[in-house]
C-alpha cells in the first residue's frame, strides 16, 4: 500500500508569498510573511519595507498557531474575546487574527501568518497569498 503525502514545494511557496506580498504592496501595507509547512517548520520569511521588526516573530507565530491547531488564529481571537479566556493557557495558540492554514484537497499542507497592520488586514493578505496557489 502506498500512501502519498501532498507537501508545499518550493513553487507553491513562492506563490503563496507572491499574492500576499502584492496584496500587502496594493495597500502600502508594511507587513511581514511568514509560511511554514505542516510540522510549523519555516519555509519562507520576509519583511517588506518599513516593517517593524516585531512583526517578525508574530507573523511566524501566527502561522504555526494556524497549523498546530489547524484552523485560522481568528478562532482564538473570537474565544479570548468573548470572555473563553482559558484559550490563552494553551500551548502554542496566538488569539490574534492573521494566521490561514493552507489546504490541498483536504490536506493541511502548511500555513501562512501576516503581521504588521490591523489583524483583519494581516488576515486579508495571508487569504490573498492562499488564493494565489493554484493547483
Amino acid at each position: 500500500m502506498t500512501n502519498s503525502k501532498i507537501i508545499l514545494t518550493h513553487d507553491d511557496v513562492k506563490k503563496i508569498a507572491a499574492g500576499a506580498e502584492s496584496e500587502a504592496r496594493q495597500n502600502d501595507w508594511p507587513v511581514v510573511i511568514a509560511i511554514v509547512d505542516d510540522g510549523g517548520h519555516l519555509l519562507y520569511l520576509q519583511r517588506l519595507d518599513q516593517a517593524q521588526f516585531g512583526s517578525i516573530e508574530v507573523a511566524i507565530a501566527k502561522a504555526r498557531a494556524a497549523i498546530a491547531f489547524r484552523r485560522s488564529t481568528k478562532v482564538w481571537e473570537e474565544n479570548v474575546a468573548e470572555g473563553r479566556m482559558r484559550y490563552l493557557g494553551l500551548p502554542g495558540t496566538l488569539p490574534i487574527e492573521g494566521g490561514l492554514p493552507i489546504t490541498v484537497k483536504g490536506e493541511f499542507v502548511g500555513a501562512i501568518g501576516v503581521s504588521g497592520v490591523r489583524s483583519h488586514q494581516d488576515a486579508k493578505i495571508a487569504q490573498a497569498g492562499i488564493d494565489s496557489l493554484v493547483l
